[in-house]
């Protein structure tokens, strides 16, 4: 099992604080099909900014540390 500071040293640490959907894409690996779904589902919290979405870095280490 990862902790948080392996997740973000080993995946995360590239990529900015907030993220767009194409970054946590990305990161994760996945389509930005996919990451849209994950989004609005909610599985991924976000921010609607304007027309996109942003993602905290935090964000995405609660979604890997609950999906690993």
């Amino acid at each position: 099992m990862y902790n948080f500071k392996e997740i973000y040293h080993t995946v995360l640490k590239e990529y900015p604080d907030i993220m767009t959907v194409e970054e946590m894409s990305k990161a994760l690996g996945i389509s930005s099909k996919t990451g849209y779904k994950l989004i609005k589902e909610g599985v991924i919290k976000s921010r609607k900014v304007g027309r996109a979405y942003r993602i905290a870095k935090v964000h995405l280490l609660s979604y890997l540390k609950v999906n690993m």
